[in-house]
């Protein structure tokens, strides 16, 4: 808990359990919870507190392994072999009386057709960044929102994940010295396997309670005065118990906290509250719901 509290994220006992066993037995650290919880910003705050840079996989429907680990740069193998074939003159390499498979010129289109799988000419995704980074120190490979990718990717990740490591048939296979730490994410769209969970440190992060929510807010947003940070607080937990389409994360509470703020605002008031729900609120039902079923009163009372 210290160690993410020097980034100013504050965690409860639990979940700096969860990433201590994870460190130290060199698991992947598995994140469900809902949107706006805090998941993301756990694994920014572990490459901060550990001095290592940070690698982020965003997944999404149609992910593959070319986005996701490696591809090569056709582009650049293009004007490597079209180089050899015009050789150092500027004119088509094969001198005169050259057989097939001489060398030219400007050097051999065969040797030049095997140069182009050089790492040269590979271009490097998220995964092969984080198992073979340019420098010395591992980075946190963060694999963000799994369940909006697809289920033949999940089964790639869970071979990479397995050895730490990734085959390229023209280069063979390249395996992390040191592996990285790695933390995946979720908002349960969709279940993910358990053969892959099986392989990780579970936590599922909820909604804070309110003291640790007013801890976040002190931390991430000092300038707010008590009684706001409270008064905010209240009013998004009593936000969240009603039946909305997208209840608001802590992500929300920082962001609205932040919006009074600027606004130059010290207490909380229905015409204020009205005015900035956009900023709680990401839905036109769920505004509208608020407003015409009392819920901003409702609300308010919380927050009083």
């Amino acid at each position: 808990m210290a160690l993410l509290g020097s980034q100013g994220y504050v965690a409860d006992a639990s979940l700096g359990t969860a990433l201590f066993l994870a460190l130290e037995l060199g698991r992947p650290l598995f994140l469900e919870g809902e949107a706006g919880v805090g998941k993301t910003e756990l694994a920014r705050s572990v490459a901060g507190a550990l001095g290592k840079p940070l690698v982020r996989l965003q997944c999404y429907e149609g992910l593959d392994m070319a986005a996701a680990a490696y591809e090569w740069n056709f582009a650049k193998q293009m004007i490597h072999i079209r180089a050899a074939e015009l050789g150092r003159d500027g004119r088509p390499g094969r001198g005169k009386g050259a057989r097939d498979g001489a060398t030219s010129p400007g050097g051999s289109l065969p040797a030049a057709e095997r140069d182009v799988f050089g790492e040269e000419f590979l271009i490097r995704r998220p995964l092969l960044q984080a198992l073979d980074p340019p420098g010395e120190v591992a980075p946190v490979l963060l694999i963000d929102e799994l369940d909006r990718s697809d289920e033949p990717f999940e089964a790639y990740l869970l071979e990479v994940l397995a050895d730490f490591q990734i085959t390229i048939p023209e280069l063979g296979t390249i395996r992390a010295e040191t592996p990285p730490v790695v933390v995946i994410t979720s908002n349960r769209t969709r279940e993910i396997h358990d053969a892959l969970k099986r392989r990780c440190i579970y936590h599922w992060i909820d909604y804070p309670t309110a003291e640790r929510e007013m801890a976040i807010l002190a931390s991430r947003v000092p300038e707010a005065p008590a009684q706001l940070s409270g008064q905010v607080v209240g009013f998004v937990r009593r936000v969240r118990e009603m039946e909305l389409f997208k209840r608001p994360g802590v992500a929300e509470t920082l962001d609205w906290a932040r919006a009074l703020m600027a606004l130059n605002r010290q207490v909380l008031d229905r015409e204020i509250v009205n005015r900035t729900l956009g900023v709680l609120l990401k839905y036109q039902d769920d505004l509208e719901q608020l407003r015409r079923d009392g819920g901003v009163e409702e609300a308010m009372a919380g927050a009083e």
